[in-house]
């Protein structure tokens, strides 16, 4: 539930101070200096305080803005506030006002599947010239993703992703097919069917289409590996605790794809999911079997646990054959982008310039950050095959994410754009408006670039 609501005149107000401002307000309103230094607040970001009169009636709330960007401002405000309605009093434009909704709004979320909320959020009357559409589009989206990838794969496996992704093709009237288990074999998608034929819950294609057919054609790939074992290469006790969100790749899509129809985004769209649990049984795929990718190539299984790729591979060859304007897949393909970058800012890999300059910029604007790293051509001969043209890994660990990406790009020619993003899906700590768990990374980043580049 997005804790917005219409203005009401009872609503508390919050004052915005910063700390570097702190001073000279005190000096507006000496009436509330001994107060304010009774408690303590010395306008630390993201803290606030109550301000009262007579008989202890609430005045309005002084807050100072968390630091980062300013969708975040006041975000940590939803569950930290006590319950009740609030309404910001700020003059800023209709983009900040905005952002403040929106950063309110994804603070309010809290995962309540299994367990009752401990308290609601603290809701806050829409400001004036926010733009509601928008921000209901953005969180509900978001919301969409964290629940997906909170979920554990009991009941998150490959069938509910699809009743997941059909729910909402039929939101939108988009026009929703699912291959599964041996339909893969006879449509030719060999690798999503290798990878997710251990499991007792079949695998799966999810394909989607939206739009007008003559608008631009925009294709969205996501990595939807319900739970990775890591197949005959198991993984230990330990790497096995977060892969409940291998499947955060095909939810942070699904959102994005959501909120594009949302906002009735005038391209064609597409979203293929492969959906699978790489598991182990008696027909698992085994190290050094060859594979014959839908694209044509052979593929020497160098290591069972580099399934994301695999499935993935099959996906973007169709894509590709249909020459989209935009190609972008988004995947938790290698811990070597977390190595690299850490959990808050999502790797991009793109040979247009121009492209994957638009996605930092845009990232960076709506707090979501992007960075690129290089499609390293040298490094594509650690992935010749020896009994086949490719082998799924390389021979040693360097550079992982990038050995990922190039495995990728060999079945990507056709598509005038193309982006791959090796992306964390979760917040690994909670901040103001990003609780701890599944996480849409990447998500508005990609939302923004696309509306920019489509209008």
């Amino acid at each position: 539930m997005i804790a917005l609501t219409p203005r009401s005149k009872n609503a508390i107000p919050i004052e915005p101070v910063a700390k570097s401002s702190f001073d000279k307000w005190l000096q507006k309103h000496p009436e509330s200096r001994a107060w304010l230094a009774t408690i303590g607040f010395k306008a630390e970001p993201g803290s606030y305080a109550f301000l009262a009169q007579g008989k202890g009636r609430t005045v309005r709330v002084l807050a100072s803005p968390a630091e980062g960007e300013r969708i975040w401002a006041y975000a940590g405000l939803p569950m930290s506030l006590p319950e009740g309605t609030y309404r910001l009093d700020t003059n800023g434009d209709a983009a900040a006002q905005t952002d403040a909704a929106l950063g309110w709004a994804l603070g309010s979320y809290e995962f309540t599947r299994y367990r009752k909320p401990k308290r609601a959020a603290a809701r806050l009357a829409w400001p004036e010239k926010a733009d509601r559409a928008e921000v209901e589009r953005i969180a509900s989206s978001v919301f969409l993703a964290r629940d997906l990838i909170n979920t554990p794969c009991e009941d998150m496996g490959p069938a509910h992703l699809a009743e997941a992704a059909t729910k909402v093709a039929r939101e939108f009237g988009a026009k929703a097919k699912t291959l599964t288990g041996d339909e893969l074999l006879r449509e030719n998608y060999p690798t999503i069917h290798i990878v997710g034929r251990a499991s007792a819950r079949e695998p799966r294609l999810i394909d989607i289409r939206w739009g007008e057919a003559d608008a631009p054609k925009v294709t969205l790939v996501g990595k939807g590996v319900c739970f990775d074992t890591g197949g005959l290469d198991l993984k230990p006790a330990a790497g096995m605790l977060d892969m409940k969100k291998d499947m955060g790749g095909a939810a942070v899509m699904l959102a994005l794809a959501r909120t594009l129809m949302a906002a009735g985004a005038p391209i064609r769209l597409r979203l293929l999911i492969p959906a699978v649990e790489n598991s182990v049984s008696a027909n698992a795929y085994r190290p050094l079997d060859i594979v014959r990718t839908r694209g044509g190539k052979t593929v020497e299984i160098g290591n069972t646990d580099a399934e994301g790729r695999l499935v993935l591979c099959d996906a973007l060859a169709e894509a590709d054959t249909e020459k989209p304007d935009l190609l972008v897949d988004a995947a938790t393909l290698t811990g070597a982008a977390k190595i690299a970058l850490g959990p808050e800012v999502q790797a991009v890999f793109c040979d247009d310039d121009d492209a994957a300059g638009a996605m930092m910029r845009h990232g960076r604007a709506v707090g979501d950050p992007l960075w690129r790293l290089p499609l390293w051509r040298p490094y594509r001969k650690l992935i010749d095959g020896k009994c086949a043209d490719l082998n799924n890994v390389a021979p040693n660990p360097f550079a992982g994410s990038i050995i990922g990406a190039l495995y990728l790009a060999e079945f990507v020619s056709r598509a005038k754009t193309w982006a791959h993003l090796d992306i964390m899906a979760a917040n690994t700590s909670t901040k103001p408006g990003r609780p701890e768990g599944g996480e849409a990374t990447g998500m508005r980043a990609l939302y923004a670039y696309i509306r920019g580049r489509y209008g």
